[in-house]
């Protein structure tokens, strides 16, 4: 047994804090090992990504704390739990982090043995919370682990202690999973939901013992993942991974919930958290599902993925290209996740606090902010956060296709580039999509699906070449105070046409930059003539037309942009967002526009 190094008598707010961003981070690092491990409850290859996508929402919402009691830093994780677990594996973990944050409530320092009680409540918490518990699981390492929590917590006082001890006694119980579910055992594997938990508390005892917890050399495999070889069990094949979230103020209980929703399929977890439910079902009919949530309150999340097509891609793993876009492409959370895009951040300034952009919480509230008077700036992600990304990347693919927002706006495309040239990735493309929000957003979307077909970066580009010539974009600004300070427009003009009401029509030209296109005078009219612009470049209709609609907080104007675009293009495809906030930072609150992408092929 490694001794610790140090005497910890008890675990507090800071302490907590510092913990849940070391097992994050180290969690993120073995993300791709446990896709490649994941055969149960079904071969879908994400269980690394549900996992740690869930451990980093809950680090996120921790990270800024200041100076934080124990209370308010489990309190924060609950919440961020709830609205942010992903997949069978981050519902299992939240269950746990639910449980250990009832069993700390008001505490403000724990000892040893509270621990030990909070990490049996986590157990029991998911246990409970299981429609069929299964053996062999994450349910069973953490089981085992509060089991030795308690046992060490009677003979010593020291949490450094306590943490290495039970971090042997989780590595024992993972290596036996594979004993008690032949699935592990036919595919030569551990559960990849215990090993991420596993992995979670490896990184607390890293941060204890001083221990760094940075990114590695790029992983390369010589053979399939274990999870594109197996076969999925016929009482296991459904075809779509399906969550929701409902907000009421009376909802169901969890067991009622479980006992409406048992019906429509298998792999059933519900989370419940004051007047939230979550709930995580494989299903064949999703629509059956959110029907009878609906019935309980407002969708606030849905979601369903198709599993079948999720296994058949792990065969072409080792093959297939990983894309790295920056976050200013508005392309919403649920879209990013499901299909594989690394996202990295712009960076939000207030003075002399940085913020990532769509990740740290100040971000999300930052139309608000700018409301009440507050002044942002921005910045462009630093090298550091692409090589970060790219070595993520090319762990898990031999080919890495980099897109960021207009050169002609931005410095982000030369700060991935001198990222590249520093990390001697073999096959990174780099392209300017000489656009920005959903402009970036939908040359995304048409790349992952390329990539998908089989493409190479080289032809990729070729085609997204001649798609970006065809495609534009016109938005508006409700005011000018933001697009004065970032040089868009003089003084005068926009002095003159706060006066008088008058609102700009800008578009984005062939070479990525923002140009006044119109002027209209007051908000009743830009509409109208919006669409007449659009109409003039949307004539003829095209047959293969994606569009995205992005809007500065104001929703209802988006839905009525959607409702003129369906009837007057028909297109194949819409894309609604809110513009990130490193975006809206310049543009303001009340902004709102169309990108049109023309995917019909030509001679």
């Amino acid at each position: 047994m490694t001794v610790p190094s140090v005497a910890i008598a008890y675990l507090d707010g800071e302490r907590m804090r510092r913990s849940l961003l070391a097992a994050a981070d180290w969690v993120e690092i073995g993300r791709e090992d446990l896709n490649r491990i994941n055969v149960f409850p079904v071969p879908d290859g994400d269980t690394g990504t549900n996992f740690s996508a869930t451990l980093r929402a809950v680090a996120n919402s921790v990270r800024l704390l200041h100076k934080p009691d124990l209370p308010t830093v489990t309190r924060a994780m609950a919440d961020a739990c709830v609205f942010s677990a992903r997949g069978n594996s981050g519902m299992l973990l939240s269950q746990f982090l639910l449980g250990f944050h009832y069993s700390i409530g008001d505490k403000r320092v724990a000892s040893a043995e509270e621990v030990a009680k909070a990490l049996r409540n986590g157990a029991d918490q998911l246990f409970a919370s299981l429609d069929d518990p299964v053996e062999g699981t994450i349910l069973t390492v953490c089981r085992d682990t509060a089991s030795a929590a308690e046992e060490v917590s009677t003979d010593t006082h020291n949490v450094a202690e306590l943490m290495h001890r039970i971090l042997e006694s989780a590595r024992s119980s993972l290596n036996r999973t594979p004993e008690l579910l032949e699935v592990l055992k036919i595919a030569g594997v551990v559960d990849a939901g215990a090993k991420g938990f596993v992995r979670l508390l490896e990184g607390i005892v890293r941060l204890i013992d001083g221990m760094p917890i940075q990114l590695e050399q790029s992983a390369t495999y010589s053979e399939p993942a274990a999870a594109a070889r197996a076969v999925v069990a016929s009482e296991q094949d459904f075809q779509y991974c399906t969550e929701f979230l409902v907000r009421s103020s009376s909802l169901p209980t969890a067991t009622e919930a479980r006992h409406q929703l048992r019906k429509f399929g298998g792999s059933l977890v519900v989370l419940c958290n004051e007047d939230l439910l979550k709930v995580h079902i494989h299903t064949d009919t999703p629509d059956d599902v959110f029907e009878l949530a609906e019935t309980w309150g407002p969708l606030e999340f849905s979601k369903a993925d198709d599993m079948r097509e999720q296994h058949q891609a792990l065969h072409k793993t080792d093959a297939r290209m990983s894309i790295v876009v920056d976050s200013s492409c508005d392309l919403p959370d649920e879209i990013i996740d499901g299909l594989g895009i690394i996202m990295v951040p712009l960076q939000v300034v207030e003075g002399e606090k940085t913020y990532r952009d769509r990740i740290d919480p100040e971000t999300k509230r930052i139309y608000e902010s700018m409301r009440n008077g507050a002044i942002f700036t921005t910045s462009q992600p630093t090298p550091g956060s692409f090589a970060e990304a790219f070595s993520e990347a090319s762990s898990s693919s031999n080919s890495v296709l980099s897109l960021s927002l207009s050169s002609a706006l931005s410095g982000t495309m030369a700060s991935a580039q001198a990222a590249g040239r520093n990390l001697g990735i073999r096959d990174l493309t780099f392209f300017d999509s000489r656009s920005v929000s959903l402009g970036l957003g939908l040359l995304v979307l048409k790349a992952a699906e390329l990539a998908r077909e089989g493409l190479d970066a080289k032809s990729i580009v070729a085609k997204l070449e001649r798609i970006r010539e065809r495609s534009g974009g016109l938005f508006t600004v409700d005011r000018f105070d933001n697009l004065l300070r970032s040089g868009r427009v003089s003084r005068g003009k926009a002095w003159i046409g706060g006066l008088l009401d008058i609102k700009p029509i800008l578009e984005l030209s062939n070479e990525g930059r923002i140009e006044p296109l119109d002027r209209v005078r007051g908000r009743d009219a830009v509409m109208a003539r919006f669409l007449e612009h659009l109409e003039e470049r949307l004539t003829p209709v095209p047959r293969q037309l994606r569009v995205g609609i992005v809007h500065g907080d104001a929703p209802e104007i988006a839905k009525e942009l959607e409702t003129e675009i369906v009837a007057r293009f028909a297109p194949r495809e819409i894309v609604t967002g809110q513009v990130t906030p490193a975006i809206g930072v310049h543009v303001g609150p009340g902004c709102w526009g169309v990108f049109y992408q023309i995917e019909d092929e030509t001679e």
